[in-house]
C-alpha cells in the first residue's frame, strides 16, 4: 500500500507532500488541472522512463520519493536481493533526475541502497499496479489475452509454461542440428569419402617416425659404395695396423719400434716417461682403430635386394611428402588430423537416422507439454469466463456474454494454443472478439471487472485507475463507483476521476488544482513572471467534499449542483454502509 509522496521540482509541481491511507483514493479536478502528474510520479518512482521535460522548468533537479507498507512478498524480495528493512515496516522508494549539459541522469534508491531499473520494475510488481484508460487498446490483442489468461491461471500454468519453453529450445536446437546435417549430408559424404581414401593411403605406406627418410637415404648412401668402402678400408688398415705388401712400414710397426727405444731411454732419464706414455697410448688406439676398420670392412657384403627395396621405400615416402608434407613430419600429423576428422564425421557423433529419432522424440515430449498447457488453460478460461460475468452484471451488463475461445497452433515457447476473448454486451448480439463488439464504455467496465477478478490472485497491494470511468455517464457510473468501493476493500484504490458518483464513494479525496502564481526568473534578474503550478489539497470535510463535487456535477444552478452533491454523499454513506454490514 502507498502511505505517503514527496514530490519536489516534478513538472508543474514545486513542493508536495500526500499521504493515502487504505480504501478508494480519489484525486478530482478540472480537465488539465494536473491529476494524472501524480500517477506519472508514482510510475517514475518505480522505475518508470523519464525524460528531460520531468523536470521543473528552471530547475535543475526534480526529487520524488514514495513510501510503501511492506508486505511479507515484499520483505522477501528485500532480503533476497540484500536490501536493507526499515524499522517502520516501511519500504521507501526515490528516484532523482538531474540535468548535466544537455543530458539527463537518472539515479533510483530503495531503502537508501542504489538501485537499477530492473530491480525497481520488480518492486513494482508487488507494490502497484497502473490501469488507464488506453489499456483498453491492448485488452484487444490475443498475445496479451493469453497472458492474462495464464496469469489469472496462477502457478500451475506458470509452472508449465516454464517447462514447455525448454522443452520448445531443446526441440528446436535439436531440429536446427538435424536440418544442418540433412543439408549438408552430401557434403559431408564427399569429404569422407577424400578422407576415407587418404587415410588408406597413409596406412598403406606405414609411416612411423619423421627420422625415416634420413635413416634410409644414409643407407643407401652405403650400400651404393660397398665395393669402394671395403677396399678403402683394406688400405686403411695396412696403414694403420699390418702391411703385407712389403711397401711402407704400418704405423702400428712404427710407434711400436719408437715405444721400444723409448723404454730403454727412460731407463736413463726418468723425465722422458710422459713421452713414453703419450706414444703408448698413441699405439694403443692406432691398434684399435686398426682392427675397427678390419671388422667394419670384414662385415661389408653387397645386398642388391635390400638397395632396391630401399630405394623403392625412399620413392613412396617422397611421394607421400609430396602430397601430404612437404616434410615426412607434416605427412605423420595429416595423417594423425585425418583419423580425428573421420572419427567427428563417423563413430563420434549420431547419424542422420538417430538426429530424426531424436526430433521426433522431442518433438512428442513438446507436444504432451502443450496439451497439459492447454488442458490447464481451458479450466482456468472456465473459471474466468464465469467469474468475469459475475463481476460484469454488476456494471449494467447483466445480459452479458464472454467466451474464451482456445484454438490450437503451431506449438511455440508460450504453447499451442491461440488465445481469444470473445464478447457480447446485449442479448440478440453474437458473440464476437472483443475488439470487434465492445464499445469505449463497454471496454472501460470490462478492465474494471477484469481487474476485479485478479484482486485475489496475489497481485500488487494498490490499484491505480486513470480515467477509468471516460465515457460512461448515469447508472453505468453508478455500477463503476461500487466495483472501485468494493475492490477498495480487499486493496488500496487509487482512482483519477471526473464523476461525481465515484468521487461521492472515496475514502479519501484530493482536489487537484492549477494555480498561476508570480516569481522572479533566473533569466530576468529580479523581475517577476508568472509560473503555472499545481496544487494538490485532501478535502477533509463534508463542505469540501461536497463543493468539489458540486463543481465536477455543474448543472443549471449552483444550489441544485449543491444538492445534488449533498444526495450522493449521502447515498454512498448509505451504500458504504451497507458494504460493510454485509461483509462483502
Amino acid at each position: 500500500m502507498l502511505l505517503s509522496l514527496h514530490i519536489h521540482n516534478f513538472t508543474l509541481i514545486d513542493e508536495l507532500e500526500l499521504e493515502f491511507g487504505a480504501g478508494l483514493n480519489v484525486l478530482t479536478g478540472e480537465t488539465g488541472a494536473g491529476k494524472s502528474i501524480i500517477l506519472d510520479a508514482i510510475d517514475l518512482v518505480l522505475g518508470g522512463k523519464p525524460s528531460l521535460r520531468m523536470i521543473r522548468t528552471g530547475t535543475a533537479k526534480a526529487i520524488i520519493e514514495g513510501t510503501f507498507a511492506t508486505t511479507e512478498r515484499i520483505r522477501t524480495w528485500l532480503i533476497d536481493r540484500e536490501f536493507d528493512l526499515t524499522d517502520d515496516d516501511t519500504v521507501i522508494c526515490s528516484r532523482e533526475l538531474s540535468i548535466q549539459g544537455t543530458n539527463l541522469r537518472s539515479r533510483m534508491r530503495v531503502n537508501g541502497a542504489i538501485c537499477n531499473r530492473q530491480l525497481a520494475q520488480e518492486l513494482r510488481e508487488l507494490t502497484i499496479e497502473i490501469t488507464a484508460q488506453g489499456q483498453t487498446v491492448q485488452l484487444t490483442n490475443p498475445s496479451h489475452q493469453k497472458e492474462l489468461l495464464d496469469l489469472y491461471g496462477g502457478e500451475p500454468i506458470s509452472q508449465q509454461r516454464t517447462q514447455i519453453a525448454t522443452a520448445y529450445t531443446t526441440y528446436q536446437q535439436a531440429y536446427q542440428t538435424w536440418l544442418d546435417r540433412q543439408q549438408n549430408e552430401q557434403q559431408r559424404l564427399q569429404r569422407l569419402d577424400l578422407l576415407q581414401y587418404q587415410a588408406e593411403e597413409l596406412s598403406q605406406v606405414h609411416l612411423t617416425t619423421p627420422d625415416e627418410l634420413i635413416d634410409l637415404e644414409t643407407e643407401r648412401q652405403r650400400l651404393s659404395h660397398v665395393v669402394d668402402l671395403q677396399q678403402q678400408s683394406y688400405a686403411v688398415y695396412q696403414l694403420l695396423y699390418q702391411n703385407d705388401t712389403g711397401g711402407a712400414i704400418a704405423v702400428a710397426d712404427m710407434l711400436g719400434k719408437a715405444e721400444s727405444t723409448l723404454i730403454d731411454m727412460v731407463d736413463i732419464d726418468a723425465s722422458l716417461q710422459s713421452t713414453l706414455d703419450l706414444v703408448s697410448l698413441a699405439l694403443a688406439q692406432i691398434t684399435e682403430a686398426g682392427r675397427e676398420i678390419n671388422y667394419y670392412g670384414d662385415a661389408l657384403e653387397a645386398d642388391p635386394d635390400r638397395l632396391l627395396e630401399i630405394e623403392d621405400r625412399i620413392r613412396a615416402l617422397k611421394l607421400i611428402c609430396r602430397k601430404y608434407g612437404p616434410t615426412l613430419t607434416e605427412a605423420i600429423e595429416h595423417q594423425l588430423s585425418i583419423q580425428t576428422e573421420l572419427i567427428q564425421l563417423t563413430g563420434a557423433g549420431a547419424s542422420l537416422e538417430e538426429l530424426e529419432h531424436q526430433v521426433k522424440d522431442l518433438q512428442i515430449q513438446l507436444t504432451q507439454a502443450c496439451h497439459q498447457l492447454t488442458t490447464l488453460r481451458q479450466q482456468a478460461a472456465i473459471d474466468l469466463e464465469q467469474n468475469l460475468i459475475r463481476e460484469l452484471k454488476p456494471l449494467a451488463m447483466d445480459k452479458v456474454q464472454f467466451q474464451v475461445e482456445i484454438a490450437p497452433q503451431p506449438p511455440t515457447a508460450a504453447g499451442a494454443d491461440s488465445i481469444s476473448f470473445n464478447f457480447s454486451p446485449n442479448p440478440g448480439e453474437p458473440i464476437q472478439p472483443l475488439a470487434a463488439t465492445a464499445s469505449g464504455g463497454e471496454m472501460s467496465r470490462f478492465l474494471l471487472a477484469l481487474k476485479a477478478c485478479f484482486s485475489n490472485n496475489g497481485g500488487a497491494g494498490t490499484l491505480i485507475f486513470d480515467e477509468i470511468d471516460a465515457g460512461v455517464s448515469g447508472k453505468v457510473a453508478q455500477s463503476i463507483a461500487s466495483k472501485l468501493h468494493h475492490l477498495s476493500q480487499s486493496q488500496q484504490v487509487l482512482c483519477v476521476t471526473h464523476q461525481p458518483l465515484i468521487a461521492a464513494m472515496a475514502d479519501r479525496h484530493f482536489r487537484v488544482a492549477k494555480e498561476t502564481i508570480s516569481s522572479s526568473h533566473p533569466g530576468n534578474g529580479s523581475a517577476a513572471v508568472e509560473r503555472t503550478i499545481v496544487r494538490i489539497e485532501e478535502l477533509h470535510s463534508q463542505q469540501q467534499r461536497r463543493d468539489e463535487i458540486a463543481q465536477i456535477a455543474g448543472g443549471q444552478s449552483a444550489q441544485e449542483a449543491i444538492s445534488f452533491a449533498t444526495s450522493l454523499l449521502s447515498q454512498a454513506k448509505t451504500r458504504k454502509k451497507a458494504v460493510k454490514q454485509s461483509g462483502k
